[in-house]
């Protein structure tokens, strides 16, 4: 299996050190970079080709959310798992809509911001306990805004049961062999999903499959 590379992006140059560090035991992934603000972070994708951008929220310059937003446009395969130490819902509901492949607090165990970086490329997200509960919050809470999901979708069958198994966390390889078909099939029935339901990322089919009872 190919290393992952992925690139820091920290004001904070102890904690991108120290990252490094706690990471550095895990041999199938390796820091090709370090950002220490947004603006620098896209000058640095212009010529390292990552894998995972592991970013903080809060930079000067140019923010988390900021960057994101222009990652999004000219970089729509790179996996952003955010690592920060806000825990507050908006934030947690703003990265995730804006395209964050995940979303991690600073204090997270070394295991899970490992465990992250591998289910972001392997999966295409990695939802936590934080991030799940915030998402399904918004769902069942009348004062909040709801998903704009399309008017009348209609998922055939095959589309139904790739999205059930999306959201039990499968990757494309293991969904093809439950379904048989191959990886790249189940790849394109996934746009499809995405441009049929109007969302843009992972966090938005589950979303959809949870508010229409397609899982619980």
């Amino acid at each position: 299996m190919a290393i992952i590379q992925y690139i820091i992006a920290d004001d904070h140059k102890i904690f991108r050190q120290g990252l490094k560090m706690t990471l550095a035991d895990d041999h199938k992934i390796k820091c090709t970079g370090e950002a220490a603000n947004g603006t620098e972070l896209l000058r640095l994708l212009e010529q390292a080709q990552p894998e995972v951008i592991l970013l903080d929220l809060k930079m000067p310059e140019m923010d988390g959310l900021e960057v994101l937003k222009e990652i999004r446009t000219r970089y729509e395969d790179l996996k952003v798992i955010v690592l920060t130490m806000f825990d507050d819902e908006h934030f947690i509901l703003h990265m995730m809509e804006a395209g964050a492949n995940g979303y991690l607090l600073k204090n997270a165990e070394p295991a899970e911001i490992k465990n992250a970086i591998h289910a972001a490329v392997e999966n295409g997200y990695y939802f936590n306990d934080l991030v799940n509960t915030v998402m399904l919050r918004k769902i069942v809470q009348q004062n909040r805004r709801e998903p704009r999901f399309r008017e009348e979708i209609k998922l055939n069958e095959k589309e139904t049961e790739i999205l059930k198994l999306i959201c039990q966390e499968h990757t494309a390889a293991e969904i093809g062999k439950m379904v048989f078909l191959s990886p790249r099939t189940v790849e394109g029935i996934r746009s499809v999903l995405l441009e049929k339901i109007g969302v843009r990322n992972t966090a938005g089919l589950v979303m959809y499959a949870v508010k229409n009872g397609i899982v619980s």
